[in-house]
């Protein structure tokens, strides 16, 4: 590998890009694969340790040392030694609170490094160098975090901030950010493809602005904070502007948090093709009447707590399930297995590719039904464990009656279960697999980090599972914890 040129190392390194430790492992080959590397492990500034921000201090321009040292911290102003590489130009995304979070850390953190007698002050002067120096040297921004704005910098009046943000393709803020940024980022960016808005207590009355000129928004996420009383949703305020502008750009909703809104107007977005409903704790409001709406492109329904009758969700699948590639009902905690449901998602939903559900103790023909029916299945999430069905049961029933395409099993254990899955057992599923399907799989458990135990826990089930992987049978076999799993 190490003789392939970089374009396609580059290419192999992006399949590493949520893998730190192997990237960190890259940095020591040769000087063609640390200069590959460097730049995926300095792309997200979410991933930055406190040992970053030392290197961004580094790289400053003497002219912010200067300011840094007449403000007593403590930094070096000489032109010693450069860093090896220009680190702030590989970001391509940027969360502005957490820079400002981190330099608070790196103070509390290295005193000597830093002096600080006013943690605040100092704090908002490291950072705001440090925006500046990501403004100059990012190329060309993808991804803006800023939620709350804690600096008080409007970072879009620096020097160079209109060539890092002229090409930003998503942006992920809250609505209270003041009018000023949403203004200046108004006259930057035209283009911005994907849009996530918290709601807050306030809308700045520059946000309007910004969603009016986007030429081709295409996704879209609303999250409604706690309101103070029913009825105070800041959603509200936009849902005119967002219809009349990109009633027919938009291909991807996702609604959630506290919400009381009515969901009649995403029947305006005929283009749908993804669509998240996940609310907290109120009904779905308007949604008998939205049941009757049919999406021709829709794709993709998640829907992780259920706040609305089943009824009601029944006929909406009945109407737009032909169509869907995947559909993701409850996955969040609770209660969310409905056999009627189920049924009709065999019957109405033949070109699933992905589906996660629960099945009762007594429901596992219905399973069999769904197995039999989507010919197209490539993966299938099962609830397991106290009254939904047992690993045993679940495993055996995917192997016998799924088709060819099905190569990926999740386990999605409930609260305090325990596995029962005895090693013989999990020995007589990969025998049939091998049999029946010959194609190597994934098997993936979700569970509570402290109170569900599945067969991961028995050390003879994981022998079986490391014997299969050795023997190329499983291909990726992975635990996952509920905070972990989206």
């Amino acid at each position: 590998m190490s003789k392939l040129p970089a374009d396609c190392l580059s290419e192999i390194f992006k399949y590493f890009e949520e893998d730190q430790i192997t990237l960190h492992s890259c940095l020591l080959v040769n000087r063609l694969w640390c200069k590959i590397s460097v730049k995926l492990l300095w792309r997200d500034d979410r991933d930055y340790s406190t040992s970053n921000y030392y290197t961004l201090i580094t790289c400053l321009p003497n002219e912010s040392k200067e300011i840094l040292y007449n403000n007593g911290i403590m930094v070096s102003t000489s032109n010693s030694k450069l860093p090896v590489f220009n680190y702030a130009s590989f970001c391509k995304i940027l969360s502005i609170n957490r820079i400002y979070n981190n330099v608070e850390q790196l103070f509390l953190k290295s005193k000597k490094y830093i002096i600080s007698r006013d943690l605040d002050d100092k704090t908002f002067i490291v950072a705001r160098e440090i925006y500046k120096l990501f403004m100059t040297q990012i190329p060309s921004l993808m991804e803006l975090y800023f939620y709350k704005d804690t600096s008080k910098v409007i970072f879009t009046t620096y020097p160079g901030a209109n060539d890092c943000l002229k090409n930003l393709s998503k942006l992920n803020c809250s609505s209270d950010i003041s009018s000023e940024f949403f203004n200046q980022l108004s006259q930057i960016c035209h283009n911005i493809q994907s849009l996530n808005i918290t709601f807050e207590k306030v809308n700045s009355n520059g946000l309007s602005n910004l969603i009016s000129v986007q030429k081709n928004l295409k996704c879209l996420g609303l999250k409604q904070q706690q309101a103070q009383y029913r009825g105070d949703n800041k959603v509200n305020d936009i849902i005119p502007l967002l219809i009349s502008k990109h009633y027919d750009t938009l291909i991807k909703l996702n609604l959630s948090g506290n919400y009381d809104v009515s969901l009649l107007f995403v029947a305006e977005f005929k283009n749908l093709q993804e669509l998240e409903l996940s609310f907290d704790n109120h009904d779905f409001v308007d949604f008998d009447r939205l049941q009757y709406v049919t999406f021709p492109n829709l794709q993709i329904l998640k829907i992780p707590f259920i706040f609305v009758s089943y009824e009601l969700l029944i006929t909406f699948l009945k109407n737009n399930g032909n169509n869907l590639r995947e559909f993701y009902i409850g996955d969040g905690e609770g209660d969310y297995s409905d056999n009627s449901l189920n049924l009709v998602i065999a019957k109405f939903c033949p070109k699933l590719r992905k589906l996660s559900t629960g099945f009762k103790n007594d429901e596992i023909e219905t399973l069999q039904m769904i197995l039999k029916s989507c010919i197209y299945l490539e993966s299938i999430k099962i609830w397991c464990g106290g009254e939904y069905l047992s690993e045993k049961e679940a495993l055996e029933s995917v192997v016998k009656y799924s088709h060819e395409n099905l190569c990926e099993i999740i386990l999605y254990h409930q609260y305090y279960t325990q596995s029962e899955l005895l090693p013989d057992e999990l020995e007589s599923f990969f025998t049939n697999w091998i049999h029946r399907k010959q194609i190597s799989i994934s098997l993936i458990i979700i569970k509570d980090e402290s109170f569900s135990f599945s067969l991961d826990a028995d050390e003879k089930n994981m022998e079986i599972i490391k014997r299969y992987i050795k023997l190329g049978i499983v291909n990726k076999f992975k635990v996952i914890y509920y905070e972990d799993d989206d």
